[in-house]
């Protein structure tokens, strides 16, 4: 049987042809000639060929491919892929490449640390955010930590959504197996399991910018979003005052 990888990565992804390839090939460029043994799941949905073309890249990366015609929602596609994944880290970085995997250097040295969890923010200190989102997307942002934090009771994460997440294996299985929301809500919903279980976790500062696109309806998915948070809280138990966090 062949040694786990070091590191698998879910790459969520929903209509991203023309980037797919990109993102796959600068994740090999960082990590190969740094000796990290490595694994990349590519969970995509949609109609547009995103799949076929990561595919295509098999021959020359270590890449497994899933996801459907429809939309199901990108915690779905991340718990798919978490739950195959083998490697002793296993995390998710956006197709889009907001965060690019140059940004591992910051989170890997957490975890020799002792800590489980370690999670790329836009919101602490060592952040750069390089190209914001429009006004009314931080508006938005504003008003749902306003509604999150006391519904959920998550106070100690300063940014809940970024998209570079990282997880000791037995972690990740642990939380992903008991992981239910198939919406852009499943990072909170992680993040409060992780805080009810104890498991230590870490936010580093990182460099993001927007790239202009966003798939979230403003009314509908923020609406979907607000009920997925009432699922979240009333389907909760209360967090372990032994929990904890720390960000850098």
């Amino acid at each position: 049987m062949s040694a786990s990888p070091q590191l698998s990565l879910v790459v969520p992804a929903f209509n991203e042809v023309a980037t797919i390839q990109c993102t796959l090939r600068a994740i090999r460029d960082y990590l190969e000639p740094r000796g990290v043994t490595y694994e990349l799941i590519v969970s995509a949905d949609g109609a547009d060929g995103t799949r076929e073309a990561a595919a295509a890249l098999a021959a020359e990366l270590p890449v497994r491919v899933m996801g459907a015609p429809e939309r199901r929602g990108k915690g779905r596609g991340v718990r798919e892929g978490v739950l195959v994944a083998a490697g002793n880290i296993v995390g998710f970085l956006d197709a889009d490449y907001k965060v690019a995997i140059t940004e591992l250097e910051k989170v890997l040295p957490w975890f020799d640390q002792g800590f489980d969890i370690v999670i790329g923010s836009r919101a602490v200190n060592g952040a750069d955010v390089r190209v914001g989102q429009k006004w009314y997307r931080r508006l938005g942002s504003k008003g749902f930590a306003l509604l999150m934090r006391p519904l959920v009771g998550l106070y100690g994460i300063a940014d809940t959504q970024c998209g570079f997440k990282f997880f000791r294996r037995e972690v990740a299985r642990d939380l992903f197996a008991r992981q239910r929301i198939d919406g852009y809500m499943f990072d909170v919903e992680v993040l409060s399991l992780a805080l009810r279980a104890g498991y230590a976790v870490k936010e580093v500062g990182v460099t993001w910018q927007d790239d202009g696109d966003t798939r979230l309806q403003l009314v509908s998915g923020n609406w979907k979003n607000v009920k997925d948070l009432f699922r979240i809280r009333f389907g909760a138990r209360g967090v372990p005052t032994g929990s904890r966090t720390a960000r850098s």
